[in-house]
């Protein structure tokens, strides 16, 4: 009977407080709105709030980033920050979204001032430094990356140095390293561009709202930086090109090929990425090929597969870094010349593109005319990814030889093939000439060809 006593006791004291303090509470909530300080006074309560964004965002003071493929998209500052959607849902569950904002980002937490929560030691991209962002738990790996073709661009200064005459990137002028940071590095991010943000030259900003991608998605990871010649190529969207085969028959994304090994590096610097040891090869899932067709038996060994399963390719040239850009447009061509890189490929023909390089290529930045510009030619070594089984070098007339569609023969009123192969009168520059002196094939061609 006590018991029950108490218990009305309770309930009546408990209503009566809670009429008491009805209109307190209607007035406490008046005054807290979701967008109130309270709710935004910390990184996840800014970062979640799309309106307070919008409001906070500061407008872009810098151009979009450009390369090859052109300038990035235009993404809102907000939209580029915003914490949201299923992919925020992961993050927050995952080992990655346990770990508090300020434990990577630095800077100040539960506040809502923006100017105080970044400041101190905040870090807008923690793994531009990937030792202290991520080498605690991911050490193998960014012990390899941080020397990789793919974080550094190696094969890119390595160029640039050779040509103004400097025999490590690391000597060239201060100018020329503030122009490769603006005009090229863009295409060469840290583990976050491909893990957890979209890459500069794909507009920049969180990607599935702040959930890790063990992965990189294809589309707008990978070829929103391989855009212009790996992306343009796979997905066949030249003139008159297909699709490449493995995408159509295979339905491969760029991992299947380039795995963690290719794209992490090994922890060795390569000076291009045809030197590195850990390249996919078409042999890795084409074996015993040598004695598969005619033309397997006749070449194979001899000349890279490129050369006959390949479609036509973007090309462009005479780049002006900082100032016009490519002065040559892109287009779509297919040339065959003497392999520029026998130390690194064992063939003696390859197909080649055309690249951007020219000798005023950096006078934006202090250099008039490169001083060592034939240490490199301007048609490189080049690997297209549109491959097709039948192509017009492999598929021929029924009746005629094998080679009827790529040897040369001078025999007939217009020299029937000319135009596959690289020859001087297709260099209209004089320096293009002296450049490419070594891998034009005029008189390097089989007796009879010419």
């Amino acid at each position: 009977m006590k018991n029950v006593l108490l218990f009305w006791i309770c309930l009546v004291g408990l209503c009566t407080l809670l009429v008491m303090h009805s209109g307190c509470t209607e007035k406490i909530r008046d005054k807290e709105p979701d967008e109130s300080e309270n709710k935004i006074a910390s990184c996840m309560g800014c970062h979640t709030n799309y309106s307070t964004l919008q409001k906070m965002a500061d407008p872009d003071t810098d151009p979009p980033a450009e390369g090859c493929g052109g300038a990035a998209p235009f993404i809102e500052p907000y939209d580029r920050v915003y914490l949201g959607g299923p992919g925020f849902e992961r993050f927050k569950d995952s080992t990655h979204g346990m770990i508090g904002c300020t434990s990577c980002h630095g800077g100040v937490d539960n506040t809502a001032d923006k100017q105080e929560a970044h400041s101190g030691n905040f870090v807008r991209s923690p793994s531009s430094t990937p030792q202290a962002a991520c080498g605690d738990c991911h050490y193998d790996i960014v012990d390899d990356v941080q020397d990789s073709l793919h974080q550094q661009g190696w094969g890119q200064k390595n160029s640039v140095a050779l040509r103004l005459g400097y025999e490590s990137f690391d000597d060239v002028p201060e100018s020329i390293h503030e122009g490769y940071e603006h005009n090229c590095a863009t295409c060469h991010g840290d583990c976050g561009s491909c893990h957890v943000t979209r890459p500069s030259a794909g507009g920049g900003g969180l990607y599935k709202g702040h959930d890790f991608q063990r992965t990189p998605d294809m589309r707008d990871n990978c070829v929103a930086c391989h855009s212009s010649r790996g992306g343009h190529a796979y997905f066949g969207l030249g003139a008159g090109t297909n699709p490449d085969v493995h995408l159509t028959q295979a339905g491969f994304a760029c991992s299947d090929c380039h795995g963690q090994r290719n794209v992490h590096g090994d922890g060795n610097v390569y000076t291009t990425r045809y030197e590195s040891p850990l390249n996919p090869a078409c042999t890795d899932c084409h074996p015993d090929q040598e004695s598969s067709n005619n033309y397997h038996e006749a070449h194979m060994g001899e000349l890279d597969c490129h050369i006959c399963h390949s479609q036509d390719y973007n090309n462009c040239g005479s780049c002006h870094v900082g100032g016009e850009g490519a002065r040559i447009p892109s287009y779509l061509d297919y040339k065959i010349g003497i392999n520029p890189i026998p130390e690194h490929k064992p063939y003696r023909l390859a197909l080649l593109r055309r690249t951007l390089a020219a000798p005023d290529t950096w006078s934006e930045y202090g250099v008039e005319e490169t001083e060592n510009f034939d240490a490199k030619t301007t048609f490189n070594y080049t690997t297209p990814h549109n491959i097709q089984k039948w192509t017009s070098r492999t598929q021929v007339d029924e009746g005629s030889s094998c080679y009827d569609n790529c040897h040369v023969r001078p025999d007939e009123p217009v020299d029937h093939n000319r135009e596959l192969y690289l020859f001087e009168k297709d260099l209209e520059r004089e320096w293009e000439k002296t450049a490419n002196k070594g891998i034009v094939v005029d008189g390097r061609l089989p007796e009879g060809w010419e």
